[in-house]
């Protein structure tokens, strides 16, 4: 049975679980019309579709502790999942990291991750929780909205001049309820 539990000091390794490959199989296209987000996906065709992995972070648990918290699935005693949520500045808290192992993905631990975040944000007077999933991450974008988040903004250049170029960053907003 996968539980869901808070990192502290005692377990301060586990928040640096290796990132692990995820499919780019298509992209989520928002847009903006009269004041509402929708979005279309595109699917890439089988030929073009492929994996990718972010390089594994190396987080300093004493020095993000002050203003991040750390949640953890565990499939007994080992790490299998991990939600990082960031203090910010306005109402929403922003959640930094989301990952699970490979081998426990479509299990709904995600989904238990982010139920455990929103009572974490509900706790510290946040309105709720944001994020951004770059767009041809399909499966998480639309995991993100399974979840409850909605499409709150577009980031078309943050990744001109780097290898990612061509990529845009999607703001979710997810609310405390």
């Amino acid at each position: 049975m996968i539980e869901i539990r808070r990192i502290g000091e005692k377990h301060k390794g586990d928040i640096r679980i290796p990132n692990q490959p995820f499919a780019l199989w298509g992209r989520m296209i928002p847009s903006y019309q009269n004041g509402v987000w929708r979005y279309t996906v595109e699917r890439l065709d089988p030929s073009e579709q492929a994996e990718m992995c972010f390089p594994d972070e190396n987080y300093d648990y004493a020095e993000m502790c002050k203003a991040s918290a750390f949640l953890g699935a565990y499939d007994t005693d080992t790490c299998i999942g991990l939600a990082v949520l960031q203090e910010a500045f306005f109402r929403y808290m922003y959640l930094y990291d989301l990952k699970v192992n490979r081998a426990y993905r479509n299990r709904g631990v995600a989904s238990l991750l982010i139920e455990n975040a929103k009572k974490i944000a509900s706790e510290k007077g946040y309105r709720g929780i944001y994020t951004q999933g770059q767009d041809n991450n399909l499966s998480a974008c639309l995991f993100y909205i399974k979840c409850g988040f909605r499409i709150g903004g577009l980031d078309t250049e943050i990744y001109k001049g780097t290898r990612q170029e061509g990529k845009a960053d999607i703001l979710f907003y997810l609310d405390v309820e």
